[in-house]
């Protein structure tokens, strides 16, 4: 689920051979182009972002990806299709995070324990790609507005067993201001029901591939610029950050349009939080 990695001006190439469709069946071998996987297929699911397949490597490990055009089988180029005898056959339909759903399923009732995340926009985008699985675990996210006073919000919520507190971080790197206000919340008589985890990037936006906005990359913003001011204007959008981070919301269906750093923690925080 790494940024896509955009290659030089091919202006000049031969002109590539088309995509040959093929049927996703089990057990066929094939290589997702932009990644190097080479696997099996295992599976094809209707998921509410497209259709995916599963495809299992020779240790096991297991990765998604859309159906549809980017596979090499023998070198030659070709588009998965969803296999004639599962068209018609029921799927077990997926969250936008990727989990299985589960149909007419009822909200749980709110837990005790909490995820804070720093801010509104880290906890829209949470609610856009986990709304459905925190909602049937009954886990509710908060923002704060900035972690500045972080160890007196962990003391003032008391974490316990049956009220564990998760925490997101952003730009949570050795040597920030982030790093040390965390080091010192982690210091808390309550560390026990704590966890504290974060992603790397300036701004959540960041978390957000630039594929999915269209773009091949976040912009490098000069320092003393408002970062969201200077990604507006990178990329020649009006400077109005909440304007821009509704566009970037809307550019989010599913898991596969956010980053690694940002999927792992959050599964991590409600995997922590549900106990």
């Amino acid at each position: 689920m790494r940024s896509k990695q955009y290659a030089p001006d091919l202006t000049a190439a031969p002109r590539r051979p088309a995509s040959a469709e093929v049927e996703a069946v089990r057990d066929l071998v094939v290589e997702d182009v932009e990644t190097g996987f080479c696997g099996a297929v295992v599976r094809v699911e209707k998921t509410p972002g497209g259709p995916t397949v599963t495809l299992e490597d020779r240790l096991g490990k297991h990765r998604v990806f859309p159906l549809g055009p980017g596979f090499w089988i023998d070198g030659r180029p070709v588009s998965l299709v969803m296999p004639k005898a599962s068209q018609g056959a029921a799927t077990p339909q997926r969250t936008a995070s990727g989990s299985i759903a589960v149909p007419k399923a009822r909200a749980r009732v709110a837990r005790a324990g909490r995820i804070y995340v720093e801010g509104r926009h880290d906890a829209e985008l949470v609610e856009k790609v986990w709304g459905d699985d925190l909602r049937i675990e009954g886990v509710v996210v908060e923002y704060l507005e900035g972690v500045d006073d972080l160890a007196a919000i962990v003391d003032g919520f008391r974490p316990g067993p049956d009220a564990r507190l998760g925490v997101l971080v952003d730009h949570l790197v050795p040597g920030t201001k982030e790093a040390r206000i965390v080091e010192q919340a982690r210091r808390s008589a309550f560390a026990d029901y704590l966890l504290v985890v974060g992603h790397p990037y300036v701004d959540v936006w960041q978390a957000v591939k630039p594929s999915a906005l269209g773009v091949e990359s976040w912009p490098s913003v000069p320092r003393g610029r408002p970062w969201k001011e200077g990604v507006c204007e990178a990329f020649g959008w009006p400077v109005d950050p909440p304007a821009a981070w509704k566009r970037i919301l809307r550019s989010v269906r599913d898991y596969r349009d956010l980053e690694p750093e940002l999927l792992g923690r959050v599964e991590e925080l409600i995997d922590f939080v549900t106990g």
